[in-house]
């Protein structure tokens, strides 16, 4: 099938990255010209030399003010350093206008094998320890090799390298402080992957069929024997409707999916016999369903205890971020626990993904409005202090800024932590009983069943709309979902006082099912009081009354209870304990509030349809393998809450 949507300017999930402006506009309060890069900076492109005689496509944006020397602050990404050529700028550069305004050299790089970077490109490329020669590459040493080159080929510099990036480019922000360059200070990864298994692609082993059509911009070979391109060569696949719910489930099986991912130029089919399509990392996706050496390799979380004390770090991620809330928790975590000399903070804001690099002004997810201005404040107040400080100023980690600087969702304020989670939680422990309750004690081991329809599987979100990936759900009214048979719910009497979530949360499921296979979801819900007030921008169907706000939510593929790496099924009809862990939250339910609960075993089409039979790989599950299940949840399940005393 011969795809016909060029893919020009990456969506939002790639950050924003080449911003449209009129001459002058308005961020927030801060004006910035458009024509304000070309006007006070100079462009250069080169090639750099890696270690290996690879060369890595350059742009650095420096300061034409020569009198003084600037730090180098450095992005590299597989996203493109366009715009390409003589004469063409970006119409911001740096991480925020604060910094580009105060001067710094901007460096973007496209990463190997991407765009203008010569070399073969490799999807979250696996780190190399211990390295014996000049052949064993990674992106350690491509981060190292280029700051070699710029502090000693560019002009003005201080001597002082930083790196950010934000989603992808958050990864390879993460991956320069392992076997760090001396020369590089501060970094930050934001929104950073860090484990293609349980970030992005799949969470706890569901591969997340939303993110069906941004596969081909990662497995695309380049054309002509992988030769750098200035354009881009991979095309998105086009379903032919808005309805993705309606198309995924007339589609059946994942194999069915497989000829999205053909890219011959006279539309014949590319099939070889052995079902592998042109698209590598289609291909990777579907022959590795566990977690296997191949996603193990390239998973970064636990190469952490390698970063340099050095290098300062500020990890940055969204509370409701669809795409990347593993990563940046793990990687504060990881390099907190293994790198006790070295400061490491973290910033977390009521953001979906990336948003904290925008300045819109009113501050929302989805339907869900959180407060004003502040991404500004924290690109104002938060992030340029850390990069001035380390790459401009004393460098001594006296920053002012706290361990850990979150923002209550519930609240809808700032608060400063020495540590995180904050050292004052303790943990309390709810069970979903009978009659839709949640309590603090137990009340039985009475079994609570639903019927796990595999025709009419329980939507994600209530919208009608195909999306590139999915971000509005996160804060999503979940009342059409409680309304739902297939769908457990149970929440607590309206609260009397304030109850603050500051912290991981642990779903201890006990559960049974008719079948051999099943997926358990959880679902953490902040339900509003009647006279809650409506936002604005609220959908014109909802109201803020009674809204069922998603604080957390989590999926874990049954088959990986025990081990992602060695699945196993059910015995019908057999309670078994499934365990699953839900990230963090900084959320309060406040007085007059409801916390609600809600469990159920589909999602569609967030993540893909389990056959609920047990099958080796349900990327080849045959339609007959699709059977509808009674699944029965326990009484004696519960959720373990971090409170914030």
């Amino acid at each position: 099938m011969k795809q016909t949507i060029r893919l020009f300017v990456v969506s939002a999930f790639f950050l924003m990255a080449f911003q449209s402006c009129k001459k002058t506009t308005q961020k927030g309060g801060l004006e910035v010209a458009e024509n304000y890069v070309a006007n006070n900076y100079t462009k250069q492109e080169v090639d750099i030399e890696m270690r290996d005689g690879v060369k890595l496509h350059t742009t650095i944006y420096s300061p034409k003010d020569t009198s003084k020397a600037y730090p180098i602050i450095m992005q590299r990404t597989p996203y493109s350093s366009r715009p390409y050529g003589k004469g063409n700028f970006r119409k911001q550069i740096g991480p925020n206008s604060n910094m580009m305004k105060e001067g710094y050299i901007v460096v973007y790089q496209d990463v190997r094998g991407r765009w203008l970077s010569e070399g073969h490109y490799e999807n979250m490329r696996a780190y190399i320890p211990n390295k014996t020669d000049s052949t064993q590459i990674d992106e350690s040493s491509d981060t190292y090799d280029t700051i070699e080159w710029l502090v000693n080929h560019v002009a003005n510099n201080n001597g002082r390298v930083g790196l950010w990036g934000i989603s992808y480019p958050g990864f390879y922000a993460t991956y320069g402080t392992i076997d760090a360059h001396p020369a590089l200070r501060a970094s930050s990864p934001q929104a950073c992957i860090g484990d293609f298994f349980f970030d992005d692609f799949h969470h706890n082993g569901a591969y997340l069929l939303s993110y069906f059509r941004a596969t081909s911009l990662f497995g695309t070979p380049r054309p002509n024997g992988d030769q750098p391109i200035d354009t881009a060569w991979y095309t998105l696949p086009d379903i032919g409707t808005e309805d993705q719910y309606e198309f995924f489930l007339e589609a059946g099986p994942l194999k069915n999916l497989n000829a999205f991912f053909e890219y011959d130029i006279k539309d014949q089919t590319s099939l070889a016999p052995d079902g592998m399509t042109d698209d590598f990392f289609w291909n990777e996706l579907k022959e590795h369903p566990n977690y296997d050496k191949l996603w193990q390799r390239r998973g970064l979380i636990q190469h952490l205890d390698k970063t340099k004390p050095h290098v300062a770090t500020m990890i940055v991620g969204g509370w409701f971020d669809a795409e990347d809330l593993y990563g940046p928790l793990e990687t504060y975590k990881n390099i907190e626990k293994h790198n006790t000399g070295a400061y490491n903070t973290m910033v977390f804001g009521p953001w979906d993904h990336g948003r904290w690099a925008r300045r819109n002004g009113r501050s929302l997810v989805g339907n869900y409005y959180f407060g004003d201005s502040i991404s500004e404040f924290y690109q104002d107040k938060i992030e340029t202090r850390f990069f001035h400080h380390f790459l401009k100023g004393e460098a001594d980690g006296k920053t002012g800024l706290p361990e850990a600087y979150v923002y209550d969702s519930g609240r809808k304020e700032w608060s400063e932590m020495d540590a995180w989670p904050p050292k004052q939680i303790t943990k309390k422990t709810m069970f979903l009983s009978e009659n839709q309750e949640l309590t603090l004690e137990p009340k039985g081991t009475k079994g609570i069943q639903f019927v796990s329809d595999i025709k009419k599987p329980v939507p994600y979100s209530e919208d009608i709309k195909s999306v590139f990936t999915p971000r509005k759900y996160m804060t999503d009214d979940q009342r059409f979902a409680a309304r739902r048979s297939d769908v457990l719910v149970f929440e607590t009497k309206v609260l009397e006082e304030d109850l603050t979530l500051a912290g991981p949360i642990m779903a201890n499921l006990k559960v049974a099912t008719t079948g051999t296979a099943a997926d358990w979801i959880v679902k953490v819900i902040d339900v509003h009081p009647a006279d809650a007030e409506t936002n604005e921008e609220m959908q014109d169907h909802l109201k803020m009354s009674n809204y069922h706000l998603m604080v957390r939510s989590e999926v874990l593929r049954g088959r990986f209870r025990n081990s992602f790496t060695h699945p196993e099924p059910f015995t019908p009809n057999t309670k078994t304990t499934v365990d699953i862990k839900l990230q963090d939250v900084f959320h309060t339910f406040k007085k007059g509030h409801q916390l609600q609960v809600q469990v159920q075993s589909t999602w569609f089409p967030l993540i893909d349809l389990n056959p609920q039979t047990y099958v080796e790989n349900i990327f080849k599950a045959e339609e007959s393998d699709f059977k509808t299940q009674t699944h029965t949840v326990f009484t004696d399940s519960n959720l373990e809450f971090s409170v914030l005393e």
